[in-house]
């Protein structure tokens, strides 16, 4: 079986915009700013064998923040900037693809014929962690300092970057 990492993509492999503390997203293409350590991070796990897979939610265009066409072109910078091997998106709250619920990953899994026992969650929020910890993965908290709810449980591990987050995933084979 696969195994694979499934990343959170703003706060993860984009920047989160942080409004009162708390994280929003970029919702146009000048305020997407990709950190310089995502793609060589990513490419250390493709390396070492992972698929990668972004998992997120976007509930902007239900509230009327974003338009479906910004969120596409959104998606498609951050696909042709990174090696992801795919994007898996959740538009609506109530949904069971709604992180913390684990409908994403399931998918994911099902697509890719991932051992989700061999595979990690990368997050930025408690609702990633969740998902993760739902879906059965290890999971690795990047804490930004938000003034939001932690995750509870607690993550497999806690990280202040991803290329820190990388680095124990490596550790760990």
């Amino acid at each position: 079986m696969i195994k694979a990492v499934f990343l959170d993509e703003d706060g993860v492999l984009n920047e989160a915009i942080v409004k009162d503390g708390k994280p929003v997203a970029p919702v146009n293409l000048s305020e997407l700013i990709i950190p310089s350590e995502v793609k060589p991070a990513l490419a250390k796990l493709k390396i070492a064998g992972y698929v990668l897979i972004c998992v997120t939610n976007k509930p902007d265009i239900e509230r009327g923040l974003m338009t479906q066409e910004m969120v596409n072109a959104i998606t498609n910078k951050i696909m042709q900037t990174l090696p992801l091997d795919d994007m898996f998106i959740c538009y609506h709250e109530m949904s069971d693809c709604y992180k913390p619920k684990p409908g994403l990953l399931l998918s994911a899994a099902q697509k890719y014929n991932i051992d989700l026992s061999q595979s990690y969650m990368i997050g930025d929020r408690w609702r990633d962690i969740g998902a993760g910890q739902n879906a059965g993965c290890r999971t690795i908290w990047i804490d930004r300092g938000y003034a939001e709810k932690k995750p509870d449980p607690s993550a497999d591990f806690t990280a202040h970057s991803l290329s820190e987050a990388v680095t124990w995933i490596l550790q760990q084979n």
